[in-house]
């Protein structure tokens, strides 16, 4: 994972603050283990090849929860900003941050924090800084801006809007959005396709899990990304030219 973060001088750390419910955490564990053991009850339901690829799935979703939830972190260091996920550390350098943005969080529920810090990139690449929140700083505002003034110390620049910057976050965001909208309607796909499965099981015919519950969602994952992204593409203007507003996926 490369070298550590504490190894650079870390000016500012965010981390979680307020513990995962342990509950929420054993409901997890059940969830998954279950799911193994109805995978394995019958082996004539899924061949063994399916059946190995599931349980894999499945126990890597939870060892990568609970990685993300031990290990992620926000440092500020004297050399830029770095993000510890689960596995790997993401770094960008003073001179790469064009700017540092609050916003509001989508689908937010009870409890949850409602707002989430972003680092933009010159690049247009955007960035989650994890627990630099809400829900994990009681003077939210108050750091906000402090983490503001250290980064444009360490840049040597004040904040300003560059318009072929905006345009390039503007061109990421409607490409980020073609993919979580593909990616929602694979998901969709999925739930149609386990329930195809369990009708054919039902009846006694042949699952096909793995056309069904693999090459299906994947196949309307692909085309779907392709249409969005092509639809994305045909109403923005040519590179350089101003964006006057963004299309609607």
């Amino acid at each position: 994972m490369g070298e550590d973060v504490h190894e650079r001088g870390v000016e500012r750390e965010y981390g979680r603050r307020r513990r995962i419910p342990r509950g929420l955490l054993a409901f997890m564990g059940l969830a998954v283990g279950n799911s193994v053991y109805q995978m394995n009850r019958d082996p004539n339901i899924f061949g063994d090849g399916t059946r190995l690829v599931i349980d894999a799935l499945l126990l890597w979703f939870l060892v990568w929860a609970l990685l993300a939830s031990w290990r992620q972190r926000t440092f500020v260091t004297a050399d830029g900003i770095a993000v510890r996920g689960a596995v790997r550390i993401r770094r960008r350098s003073w001179h790469d941050i064009y700017d540092i943005r609050v916003e509001p969080r989508r689908n937010q529920r009870s409890g949850d924090s409602q707002w989430l810090t972003f680092l933009y990139g010159n690049d247009g690449g955007r960035l989650l800084l994890p627990h630099v929140d809400d829900g994990q700083l009681p003077e939210f505002g108050a750091e906000i801006d402090d983490l503001r003034e250290t980064a444009a110390r360490h840049r040597g620049m004040a904040w300003e809007r560059r318009p072929e910057v905006e345009e390039r976050i503007r061109r990421q965001s409607g490409h980020r959005k073609a993919w979580e909208r593909a990616t929602s309607g694979a998901l969709l796909v999925l739930v149609a396709m386990f329930l195809v499965t369990v009708w054919r099981i039902a009846t006694g015919r042949d699952a096909e899990p793995l056309l069904l519950l693999v090459c299906v969602p994947l196949g309307a994952f692909a085309l779907l990304a392709a249409l969005l992204h092509w639809r994305w593409e045909s109403q923005v203007p040519p590179p350089g030219r101003e964006f006057r507003e963004q299309p609607r996926l």
